[in-house]
């Protein structure tokens, strides 16, 4: 289980987090504009990637990347 950050390759302003069991695919349909939320921005590229043995808590880092201190965690940390 996988929580990535993506940034984009056009706006490096621009930046997406999400969760994935396969990694490399959920990146190519994030670039092949398969996903509403990143059509814009594309293409992406994987900035930092999380592994998680446990489901519950790859969920769960990923919902606090979302949040508003996760997200300058990352910032500060990760992009």
């Amino acid at each position: 289980h996988y929580v990535y950050l993506l940034q984009s390759a056009l706006d490096h302003r621009r930046h997406y987090t999400g969760f994935t069991h396969n990694l490399r695919a959920r990146l190519t349909s994030h670039n092949a504009g398969q996903n509403q939320s990143t059509i814009r921005g594309r293409p992406w590229r994987l900035v930092s990637y999380f592994a998680f043995a446990d489901e519950t808590k790859a969920r769960d880092f990923e919902r606090y990347l979302k949040s508003g201190s996760g997200k300058t965690f990352a910032s500060r940390h990760f992009i």
